[in-house]
């Protein structure tokens, strides 16, 4: 059996996205079950390397996982030939300087979204990284949701016909950290930590809505910090000064409208944290995280308004359940997979640091359209 061996860099892992869905649920997952298979007798095994500010956290997860390196110094572990890979799920802010880092060393770059603070420094990452000459990728993790891939199953056989609208509902109840626990860092509602609903999500809806249904001709966006006060994981009051919700409608090239409310104040009375409905003049689906229900034309119930009496429809019970084409892995390992194919056959991965670039931008227009009160266009990016 050829074994390719690639070193991966892994810095700020310790965070709970880095340690549950890049660590856990993806590279050691990877490692688990003997490698990524490019033939009955080739495989890539992935061999981390977990780095960060505190090697007492570093060693804790490491022991916890199963993995054996650790180290609190970026630089050395840059300047190691066995390192080819480097990824980065620190803070927004810092990941610019740790991915410029990684390029001068010639190492391929896989981060989380969004990959800078700014469009400006996302698309120079991106140009920086092209020019030297190495591979790169962006975490765009919801294209893999078991839930999406039904959707884009349905549209492949054309069952909406033409697509007409699409309606996204995300978001949960964040507890204020007053009385309970966290379920999210205090950082993401404060706007000089680089906080907001906004830069987090509106970065997810433009690759979900590019992949899936079209390109973004313009937006308007409706930002709100519906909860002005939290607790931070001291249990201290802090004042909160980054947008906990947002409305959002995009215009499509295609015509196509999408409309994606995203908030943490909201309590859920729908089938998942996250659902699209997409509708047609044919069909419509509604997906969640893992499921994914449709309604046919033949199936559409003649509705008549009458608030008078109740409905004699019954309207859950028109949707069918579309079925699993398969087992469904991890939306995470799946791209980590894919991208360490990239690095070692040299495979198809547009999901490249300029694809990311669009994220921040979208992100970046969302709050120009706020502070504005109007509609923007998306300009091509250069």
């Amino acid at each position: 059996m050829k074994t390719h061996k690639i070193g991966i860099i892994m810095n700020g892992v310790t965070g709970r996205m880095g340690t549950n869905q890049h660590l856990i649920r993806s590279i050691k997952a990877i490692m688990d079950q003997g490698g990524v298979k490019l033939s009955d007798s080739e495989v890539i095994m992935p061999d981390p390397v977990l780095v960060g500010r505190s090697e007492e956290k570093l060693k804790a997860l490491a022991a916890r996982v199963g993995v054996s390196r650790v180290s609190t110094n970026l630089d050395a572990e840059l300047a190691k030939p066995e390192n080819q890979i480097y990824f980065d799920s620190t803070l927004t802010g810092q990941r610019p300087a740790g991915v410029r880092k990684a390029i001068a060393a010639k190492k391929h770059i896989y981060c989380e979204k969004p990959t800078a603070t700014t469009s400006k420094e996302a698309m120079a990452l991106a140009n920086e990284v092209t020019a030297a000459g190495l591979k790169n990728g962006v975490v765009q993790d919801k294209l893999w949701l078991p839930g999406l891939v039904k959707l884009k199953w349905l549209m492949d056989q054309g069952f909406f016909g033409q697509i007409l609208s699409v309606r996204g509902e995300f978001g949960y109840w964040v507890f204020t950290g007053e009385h309970e626990k966290l379920q999210r860092p205090s950082w993401n509602y404060r706007k000089e930590d680089d906080g907001g609903i906004i830069v987090d999500m509106v970065c997810h809806w433009q690759y979900v809505i590019q992949n899936l249904f079209g390109d973004i001709k313009s937006l308007t966006c409706l930002g709100a910090t519906h909860i002005p006060q939290r607790w931070d994981e001291n249990g201290k009051p802090y004042k909160c000064t980054a947008d906990d919700s947002a409305y959002a409608t995009f215009e499509l090239k295609n015509g196509v409208i999408c409309h994606f409310n995203s908030s943490w104040d909201v309590r859920v009375d729908r089938d998942d944290l996250l659902t699209l409905q997409v509708d047609g003049t044919k069909g419509s689906a509604v997906a969640g995280l893992r499921d994914c229900k449709a309604q046919s034309m033949a199936a559409t119930p003649r509705c008549v308004w009458n608030p008078d009496i109740d409905s004699p429809i019954k309207y859950k019970d028109g949707w069918v359940r579309v079925p699993d084409q398969g087992v469904y892995d991890n939306a995470f390992k799946i791209q980590w997979e894919l991208f360490l194919k990239h690095v070692v056959t040299n495979s198809p991965f547009p999901w490249n640091l300029h694809e990311g670039a669009k994220g921040v931008q979208l992100a970046e227009l969302a709050l120009d359209s706020w502070a504005q009160r109007r509609w923007l266009d998306v300009p091509a990016l250069k």
